[in-house]
């Protein structure tokens, strides 16, 4: 499963959230970390929803090119 996750530079380092996953965060000094923190974020915040009982959402993430 493929999870969007949105990243932000954070005055000297990175944050990242997923929009589908509420409370699902991290940060990084590089784009490589954060994308490697928010993978093991993501795969701890699924695990702890299935824990819950609660099923992780079905998602599809893509892109739409936009010319301006």
């Amino acid at each position: 499963m493929n999870y969007a996750i949105v990243i932000e530079r954070a005055g000297s380092n990175y944050s990242a959230y997923a929009p589908d996953l509420p409370g699902c965060v991290a940060t990084g000094a590089s784009i490589d970390e954060i994308k490697e923190r928010m993978a093991e974020a993501i795969a701890m915040h699924i695990e702890g929803m299935r824990e819950d009982g609660v099923a992780p959402p079905t998602v599809v993430c893509d892109h739409v090119a936009v010319s301006a």
